[in-house]
């Protein structure tokens, strides 16, 4: 029996398929920016948006790359079959981006006193993978 097995029967994981052309690029050193506008539906590129601008102190800048990545985070999952529920295993890399942009929503959402879109952020990202919730704080 694997670890992963869900023994409730409830959904499978999705796993988003690899998209290494922007990971590349951003481990190469090219600028998130320019990363985001040659790959506008890269959730890893928002995300990474949204940590520099958090980290500069811009937060509503933050909220809104991460909120970008969000919402295309979860038009590509749509796209690969999930149904609203399940895990997103962030073991699975193609699936960071997601998970990291849904990380920087919640923080970001925190930061500026939305506490509802904070606690069902923080939420989401628990249920979809506890893996992602510990390791990205």
């Amino acid at each position: 029996m694997s670890i992963h097995e869900n023994l409730l029967g409830g959904p499978p994981p999705t796993y988003l398929p690899d998209d290494p052309e922007p990971r590349e690029a951003l481990a190469s050193g090219a600028a998130p920016a320019e990363v985001a506008a040659n790959y506008p539906a890269s959730s890893l590129a928002w995300a990474q948006l949204a940590d520099d601008a958090f980290e500069a102190g811009r937060t509503v800048e933050s909220y809104a790359y991460a909120r970008t990545g969000y919402h295309r985070g979860l038009d590509a999952l749509r796209r690969n079959g999930w149904k609203g529920h399940g895990p997103i295993p962030f073991e699975h890399e193609p699936n960071r981006g997601f998970l990291r942009a849904l990380h920087a929503l919640a923080r970001a959402a925190q930061a500026i006193g939305e506490q509802e879109e904070y606690e069902r952020c923080s939420a989401f990202l628990k249920d979809s993978s506890p893996t992602a919730a510990g390791t990205l704080g």
